[in-house]
């Protein structure tokens, strides 16, 4: 994968000469992230553990290699900077699983959430209302917060405020997941507002 041969790159531009990029150096860029497992872990003594949650206390990493072997598992380094390091018995496509498993949960919360926009009005029939309210639980399924607006024109912004909270509610009613209020209801400039939430 490698290749046998060596490429030089022009840093003359930058006044400096041309820099001879070798073999090694191309392998350490590849291996630098990458988890060190059985034979490429380096450091010893090391804090072994398993995965049942087995603690091997303080042992040489040959001695973890061998208890490995016996049980057809894998050594994987975790934690390399800690004195001394600490690596874990078990096999390691179930190891790599768990850990992609885990940067795809931590990707999901760290989504940046956004207010969606669900406009109604006073006389949006039932169907319509349904329908909108089946958008507002897919919304609060991707993790956003769902502005509901009723849209107020000319007199009936001024229409009693219990009666515009209750057609505010009738969309409530519908959305069929859990959810909880997080603002509102308010008035505003295009009438009522109120913004939901995933519970």
């Amino acid at each position: 994968m490698l290749g046998a041969k060596l490429r030089l790159v022009d840093n003359s531009k930058k006044g400096q000469p041309f820099t001879r990029i070798t073999k090694k150096a191309i392998f350490k860029s590849l291996t630098t992230k990458r988890t060190r497992i059985n034979n490429q872990i380096t450091a010893s003594p090391v804090r072994a553990i398993g995965d049942d949650g087995t603690n091997y206390g303080i042992i040489e990493i040959a001695k973890a290699i061998e208890i490995a072997k016996e049980n057809g598992l894998d050594v994987i380094e975790i934690s390399p900077t800690a004195k001394p390091p600490v690596v874990k018995i078990m096999d390691y496509g179930k190891w790599s699983y768990q850990e992609d498993k885990k940067r795809r949960e931590a990707n999901k919360k760290a989504r940046t959430s956004e207010v969606r926009e669900v406009r109604i009005g006073l006389n949006t029939s039932e169907h319509d209302l349904e329908m909108k309210a089946k958008k507002v639980g897919e919304f609060l399924d991707a993790g956003d917060k769902v502005k509901i607006d009723l849209v107020l024109r000319g007199r009936a912004k001024y229409l009693d405020k219990n009666f515009k909270n209750e057609r505010i509610e009738r969309i409530l009613h519908f959305i069929p997941r859990d959810y909880k209020i997080s603002d509102g209801p308010k008035q505003g400039p295009r009438g009522i507002h109120v913004l939901v939430e995933k519970k």
